[in-house]
């Protein structure tokens, strides 16, 4: 008898709405990391996530993004848990780095360790689910996933930029070179601002922009610090906003290719594109004329990764989660997102209308999030159809108005800021309304006085 009680109990579970969207996530998490494993072998020729991540158990990998995943795993454990697991992990490194020196493996620059941090995390997985039961477990696990999920959507956003080089030939630079006119044209001036601010512009700018995962975790552990503590983790942070701007980004790659003005209209960077490649060698000192735009072959190595911006997005995400940090999580939050923006530019990885599609795409997935917590407010949902609107529209210019942008850059310039400005606003105004008002203090009625 007891044992049916039981078993209708946990069938009850089951059947809560929470667990059932937990279980539909985690199914359509592995159908996508499969289908992109899948087209990464057949379309690029490459090996894809899951590949990648099952080989850093033995071969050497790049240790940040690994050990930034054990970070945020441990946020779920107690204090003597975490100096185990850093214990393990590290102790498996010096195994594996002692085991390659003895046997002559040479390993590439920065991936001396790395593999201890993998390990650690699928070993407190298999100590949950061995040793733990109940919510205890389940909060383990949502650790372990939490961490996984971080370095694996890094593998996957790799597999999409290899996916992108080899299945988009032509690419749309020029049509976005002429909608930026309405702009400006802030990539060339940001790149000759920096060149003249050599040599400390770029080392300073050039740190920023590739630390953009590090600050993101610095950011994440300070949300996070009572998990611990609390055994829960809070309804919305970082990490969620930061993996859904990464999983849906690169949709918009496949079908708005763009390399950036630096390989487009200059030498290329990071040992990809070069003058061969580019439609004319004019950036950082000259624009590109106003002429019809076409789309233009580029190799098949360069990342088609600029519309809209992630690191914008993402430096965005930063700047809006540290909003309500101390003081200095606050001014650091600022600083990246000033600094990511001004690389972004100055480097030439990006036009500066990706950068208006980037934030409008960051804002309008951050409140989508906030608004499926609060079960789907009104105020909430009249704000993603806005933000989504504004997305499409933009893109939709850049495309498919971007002579007329360009000719007419008083007119276009104004409404693309216009644009950005009431995604703003209304992002403001609607999460203004979320939060919880004061009660105004009582005042104690007068009393008569006694004669």
């Amino acid at each position: 008898m007891s044992r049916r009680i039981d078993r209708g109990i946990k069938l009850a579970q089951l059947r809560q709405p929470r667990v059932i969207l937990w279980v539909v996530a985690g199914v359509v998490t592995l159908g996508f990391l499969v289908g992109v494993e899948v087209v990464a072998r057949r379309c690029a020729g490459g090996a894809g996530p899951i590949t990648l991540q099952a080989r850093e158990l033995i071969f050497p990998p790049k240790p940040g993004p690994l050990y930034g995943g054990l970070a945020l795993m441990m946020v779920v454990l107690t204090r003597r848990q975490r100096f185990i697991v850093a214990g393990a992990a590290i102790g498996i490194d010096v195994v594996f780095a002692l085991g390659r020196w003895a046997v002559g493996v040479t390993t590439p620059e920065g991936h001396l360790f790395g593999n201890g941090a993998l390990w650690a995390m699928l070993g407190v997985a298999v100590f949950a689910i061995a040793r733990r039961t109940g919510r205890e477990r389940v909060l383990l696990l949502k650790g372990v996933g939490l961490g996984l999920l971080l370095v694996t959507g890094r593998k996957t956003g790799d597999a999409w930029l290899l996916i992108t080089s080899k299945t988009r030939p032509t690419v749309l630079d020029p049509y976005v070179a002429m909608a930026d006119h309405a702009l400006g044209s802030p990539s060339w001036v940001a790149g000759r601002i920096l060149q003249a601010t050599d040599p400390i512009g770029s080392p300073v700018l050039g740190w920023v922009y590739a630390q953009l995962a590090v600050a993101a975790i610095v950011v994440a552990l300070y949300q996070l610090r009572n998990v611990a503590a609390e055994r829960r983790f809070p309804r919305h942070h970082l990490v969620r906003t930061f993996l859904v701007i990464g999983l849906l980004g690169p949709a918009f790659y496949m079908v708005f290719p763009v390399v950036g003005p630096v390989f487009a209209y200059g030498p290329g960077a990071s040992g990809t594109g070069g003058v061969e490649w580019a439609v004319a060698n004019l950036w950082p000192h000259t624009p590109p004329s106003i002429s019809v735009p076409h789309p233009v072959p580029y190799d098949g190595i360069t990342p088609r990764n600029c519309m809209p911006s992630l690191h914008t997005a993402w430096a965005t995400a930063i700047f809006i989660h540290t909003r309500k940090g101390p003081r200095l999580l606050r001014y650091a939050g600022a600083f990246w997102l000033i600094a990511t923006l001004s690389a972004t530019l100055g480097f030439g990885y990006h036009y500066g209308v990706d950068l208006v599609a980037g934030m409008v795409f960051s804002l309008t997935i951050e409140v989508a999030l906030r608004t499926y917590d609060r079960g789907w407010d009104r105020s909430g949902m009249r704000f993603v159809a806005h933000g989504a609107a504004v997305f499409s529209a933009l893109l939709l210019s850049y495309r498919f108005l971007p002579w007329e942008m360009a000719e007419h850059p008083w007119l276009f310039g104004p409404l693309v800021l216009l644009a950005l400005g009431s995604v703003v606003h209304g992002y403001v105004r609607t999460t203004r309304e979320w939060e919880p008002k004061a009660a105004p203090a009582l005042r104690p009625e007068p009393q008569p006085e006694l004669v």
